[in-house]
């Protein structure tokens, strides 16, 4: 786990993980990870349909919880966050050691309210009531409609982790909705305000290089396996040029902390594709990569460190246009990917919750 530590110690890129489930918080798993070098969990209702109908780690809580009265919905979200808060307390001395930096763990609310900006603000801010400790991140879908969310939610001092990120004019847009969030804090000190812009970057690659295939031309088939990358070294100059100046030096002189980017999605879908590619092609200081396990592995066992990121960020907008070019409309993919990414975790959610209300009447049964 050597290339962990380095990417961080090094590199300034934390790698954090992709996934959660009991079994690695009660078997002392989670802490084994820790000490190898994980500075942080990310987790989604796919993450937890997985660990709960995988597992029987969660029936003696949810006999409980439904035996008590409690409905399903509600068990759900109690199931969620025993396991959220007993990460936080395995990561708390990374966030205490990081002053604040590192050592969060991240609970999305209901992917079903992705277009509703008044119920995304109360399930978010419900969540952080909830579950009140200071290296929790609610996750918020990066949608339009959740953008005043975002702010509002940013400007009463509440750590937010926006997700599903797919092009780089809505990562402006976010951070946007960070700085004028953090103006807007009545907070003296902005220093225990957080936040994460988490792009999805292997789905941009299925999807695009699906389309140049279509296109079949020499030129279109030439660019496939380059978007995602180039898309996100054009999101790191984005950063390097709006966390900098004179709006955001009155804000860092508050104690502000830059809206780092998050590398999500690493996992590389294309098997002619290196199965380190989203990690080795996205280093850099001030970042983030939540790693899936298999990526985790991968990586640790064979990544390559060196700073890539900002290697040369003219060729990444080159890129970008000649993949519109050759006739991929970039912003269609990433409204396509948007509305696919949220159909996937509302599925995962209410087929979670089904499964639940059977395992529940067949444990008190």
């Amino acid at each position: 786990m050597d290339n962990l530590r380095h990417l961080y110690e090094e590199f300034g890129q934390s790698p954090w993980l992709d996934n959660l489930k009991r079994g690695w918080i009660t078997g002392g798993d989670l802490e084994r990870m820790v000490a190898s070098g994980i500075r942080g969990i990310t987790s989604n209702p796919s993450i937890f349909q997985k660990a709960m109908e995988g597992s029987d780690a969660y029936d003696e809580e949810l006999r409980s919880l439904h035996s008590g009265g409690a409905s399903i919905l509600d068990s759900y979200w109690t199931l969620v966050s025993t396991d959220i808060e007993n990460a936080l307390a395995i990561m708390r001395p990374v966030y205490d050691q990081s002053g604040g930096e590192d050592g969060y763990v991240s609970v999305e609310v209901d992917p079903s309210l992705a277009h509703d900006a008044a119920g995304t603000q109360a399930a978010a801010r419900n969540l952080h009531l909830r579950i009140s400790e200071p290296n929790l991140y609610v996750k918020i879908p990066g949608t339009a409609a959740a953008l005043p969310a975002i702010r509002t939610m940013i400007g009463e001092g509440r750590s937010i982790n926006v997700t599903l990120l797919f092009s780089v004019e809505r990562y402006g847009d976010i951070v946007e909705a960070y700085i004028g969030g953090l103006e807007e804090c009545g907070c003296a000190d902005l220093s225990a305000v957080s936040s994460v812009a988490s792009f999805f970057v292997s789905r941009v690659d299925t999807e695009v290089d699906r389309r140049l295939e279509a296109i079949g031309s020499p030129e279109a088939l030439a660019l496939r396996g380059t978007t995602a990358i180039a898309q996100a070294r054009s999101a790191y100059a984005m950063w390097s040029e709006r966390f900098s100046g004179p709006r955001w030096d009155r804000l860092a002189a508050r104690g502000a902390r830059p809206q780092r980017l998050l590398w999500a999605s690493t996992s590389t879908k294309n098997p002619d594709f290196p199965d380190t590619l989203y990690v080795d092609e996205l280093i850099g200081p001030n970042t983030v990569n939540t790693l899936p396990d298999s990526t985790l592995e991968a990586f640790a066992d064979h990544g390559t460190l060196a700073r890539t990121l900002d290697r040369d960020p003219a060729a990444a907008q080159a890129t970008l246009e000649n993949v519109g070019q050759v006739g991929v409309d970039l912003h269609d993919v990433a409204n396509q990917l948007e509305t696919e990414g949220l159909a996937g975790f509302s599925k995962a959610f209410n087929e979670l919750t089904e499964s639940l209300a059977v395992k529940a009447a067949a444990l008190t049964a």
